[in-house]
């Protein structure tokens, strides 16, 4: 088979999965309740600690490795060896996937503190809505227009 033609079925494929400029379409038995996302608080703090723990874990462990390599090449290169500049490249590579890697981890373990503290906040605030709508529904609540109504005194004025 030619490349234009592979490419070409390769581009016939990815065109009948795309969707561009909309939203999927709507799957009513998505989730159990037909929710469009359902996360729980605890699914959420799991997943932003195991990447607290991988970022302080791989920062550790990340920069042990790199200053080994960088040592090692050092050592190498004076000695006379190409493979020094290998290894210290190497380390440098290595160096900047870390950081890369550390940012990523730092992200997920931050925005998902964010989207729970968010949630929770959201959350209370409907609470709180739906609690002032229900004590409406119970009392009369003058208008703010309304004029303010005194009770008439009953029985003898002293």
């Amino acid at each position: 088979m030619s490349f234009e033609k592979e490419w070409a079925g390769l581009k016939a494929d990815a065109t009948a999965r795309m969707q561009l400029n909309q939203a999927p379409t709507y799957d009513p038995n998505a989730s159990p309740t037909g929710a469009d996302l359902v996360v729980h608080d605890d699914e959420l703090g799991k997943i932003g600690h195991f990447a607290f723990r991988l970022h302080n874990n791989l920062q550790a462990d990340g920069t042990h490795a790199r200053a080994t390599t960088e040592s090692a090449g050092a050592s190498m290169t004076s000695d006379g060896f190409d493979m020094g500049k290998a290894l210290t490249s190497a380390a440098k590579a290595w160096a900047k996937q870390v950081g890369t890697l550390l940012d990523a981890c730092a992200h997920i373990s931050n925005h998902l503190d964010y989207t729970k503290a968010s949630t929770k906040k959201d959350d209370e605030w409907i609470a709180a809505q739906v609690g002032v709508s229900k004590i409406s529904a119970y009392f009369d609540v003058p208008d703010k227009n309304a004029a303010p109504s005194v009770p008439r005194p009953q029985g003898p004025i002293i």
